[in-house]
């Protein structure tokens, strides 16, 4: 196994037993175990749980970024950027239920209220494809002059129990259902 197969491995390891079991029913030995290698060998590439964790979500949310921009264009008009968005990102949940899983527990553990947090006060510095989008739509009066927390969470907040719930087999969202959901949405944010 190469060196980059290892840290692959103990990502995709930690990816698979956080998601079933949460942050503390994944230790690192459990994690090194199960991905083939010694405890000692994750902390070649991980200084310790937490930095495995916040480099997982990191990767994930990469991933989840690529698939949001495929097919996004700023030249389309705001409202049709607005839905692609939105199904893009449920789709996403919905084909990775994995990455889903992790993030929800991210988004709601210490980790991810830090994150949060700095995000929010400008503490870390970037710019998403969300934040532009909607200073555009409230500068533009297309959307509620909401703060961005509020918008997000009317605009998004919906898809995460509505994946939750596709993905625990107690709703189906198929496209149709998918566009009509993100169109409701839209509906929540549009002036």
């Amino acid at each position: 196994m190469k060196k980059s197969d290892k840290r692959h491995d103990i990502l995709q390891t930690a990816l698979e037993l956080i998601a079933e079991q949460g942050f503390h029913g994944a230790p690192m030995a459990m994690i090194a175990e199960r991905s083939g290698v010694a405890v000692g060998t994750i902390y070649r590439y991980f200084e310790n749980k937490d930095v495995l964790i916040n480099e997982l979500y990191s990767e994930l949310e990469g991933k989840i970024v690529e698939a949001l921009r495929k097919g996004y264009s700023i030249k389309k008009p705001f409202r049709e950027r607005f839905l692609h968005l939105g199904r893009a990102l449920l789709r996403y949940f919905i084909t990775f239920p994995l990455h889903f899983r992790f993030v929800e527990q991210y988004h709601n553990s210490p980790y991810g209220v830090s994150l949060r947090r700095d995000r929010l006060i400008g503490k870390v510095g970037d710019h998403t494809i969300f934040t532009e989008l909607f200073a555009e739509g409230v500068a533009q009066q297309v959307l509620k002059d909401f703060p961005f927390i509020v918008l997000f969470a009317l605009a998004f907040g919906p898809l995460v129990p509505l994946a939750r719930d596709h993905i625990l087999g107690f709703v189906v969202l198929d496209n149709s259902m998918i566009s009509k959901t993100v169109e409701a949405c839209w509906d929540c944010v549009k002036r």
